[in-house]
């Protein structure tokens, strides 16, 4: 079940999500299946992504995405889809991505949690 989230952090998300590209489970799934090239980013706490995380993902939180995102995935224009439990905090980071110059970042709204709803593959603990 979704948590219920303060309405100040609401407005927040709502404002980044009218700039940010959204994707949703379905499709992030296709583009696995397909092998498509991208890079796969869940942005929930270490703890989070310690106990279940999407396949190929890697860990670069919300805390902590904007300092060592160049490091990980230097080039711009590289497709990056980042996650969380819902899909709130995922939009905040691809908000802030987009303001460094990333071109082509997308949200994945419903997060791990839709995904977990569908029964698709989850990777446990840390890679």
């Amino acid at each position: 079940m979704a948590p219920q989230h303060p309405p100040r952090f609401l407005k927040i998300v709502d404002d980044a999500k009218t700039r940010v590209r959204e994707t949703n489970v379905e499709a992030v799934k296709k583009k696995m299946d397909r092998g498509e090239k991208f890079t796969l980013v869940d942005v929930r706490e270490e703890s989070e992504f310690a106990k279940d995380h999407l396949p190929s993902a890697i860990h670069l939180g919300k805390g902590i995405i904007e300092r060592d995102i160049e490091a990980r995935v230097p080039d711009l224009k590289s497709e990056i889809v980042l996650y969380c439990g819902g899909g709130f905090r995922s939009a905040l980071a691809a908000d802030n991505l987009q303001k460094m110059g990333y071109a082509n970042v997308i949200s994945m709204d419903g997060g791990i949690r839709d995904w977990r709803e569908k029964g698709f593959p989850l990777t446990k603990g840390s890679t």
